[in-house]
C-alpha cells in the first residue's frame, strides 16, 4: 500500500487551480520523479475538473486509484495511491485536509491561490502520517487487530480438533 501525492485544490468556474500539493515519489527512479510529478499534478486537475461539486469519487488512471472529493464550497481534495490503498482511509484523510485547510486558509484566497503564495504545511505530515493506514486510521487498526484475533482463534479451534 502506497500513498503517492495528496493535493488541495479549488474548482473555478474558468479552470482548477492548484492551492497545494504534498508528493511521494522516492519509489520512482530519480530521472522520473518530475515527469511523475507532473503527471500527478494535471491528472489531479482533470479529474476535479470532470468531478461535479459535493460528489467523492475514484478513479483507476493506469496502476494508480485517484480519490477525489469535491466539496459544495469547490475546494478539493485528490489522493493518488496504488490499487490496494484503502477507499475508506482515503477519504477520511480527504475530508480531513479540507476541513484543516479550509480552518486554516482564508476563503478568499482560493480562487487566486498558488502552491507558492498558500501557507499550509500540514500536507507533508498528512502523506508521510497516511503511508501506513493502519497506524493512522483508528478503524483500520481496529480491523487488522480483530483479523489477527480471527487468525489466532482458527488455529486453536484447528489444534483442538486434532487433539480430539
Amino acid at each position: 500500500m502506497k500513498l503517492y501525492s495528496l493535493s488541495v485544490l479549488y474548482k473555478g468556474d474558468p479552470k482548477v487551480v492548484l492551492l497545494k500539493a504534498a508528493y511521494d515519489v522516492s519509489s520512482f527512479s530519480f530521472f522520473q520523479r518530475s515527469s511523475v510529478q507532473e503527471f500527478m499534478t494535471f491528472t489531479s486537475q482533470l479529474i476535479v475538473e470532470r468531478s461535479a461539486k459535493g460528489t467523492r469519487s475514484s478513479v483507476k488512471e493506469q496502476e494508480y486509484l485517484c480519490h477525489v472529493y469535491v466539496r459544495n464550497d469547490s475546494l478539493a481534495g485528490v489522493a493518488i495511491a496504488d490499487n490496494e490503498y484503502p477507499s475508506r482511509v482515503a477519504f477520511t484523510l480527504l475530508e480531513k485536509v479540507l476541513d484543516e485547510f479550509s480552518n486554516q486558509v482564508d476563503k478568499m484566497d482560493w480562487p487566486v491561490g498558488s502552491p507558492a503564495t498558500i501557507r499550509y504545511t500540514a500536507l507533508d505530515g498528512h502523506l508521510s502520517r497516511y503511508q501506513n493506514p493502519r497506524e493512522a486510521d483508528p478503524i483500520s487498526k481496529v480491523q487488522a487487530e480483530l483479523d489477527e484475533t480471527k487468525i489466532i482463534l482458527a488455529r486453536k479451534q484447528n489444534s483442538c480438533c486434532a487433539i480430539m
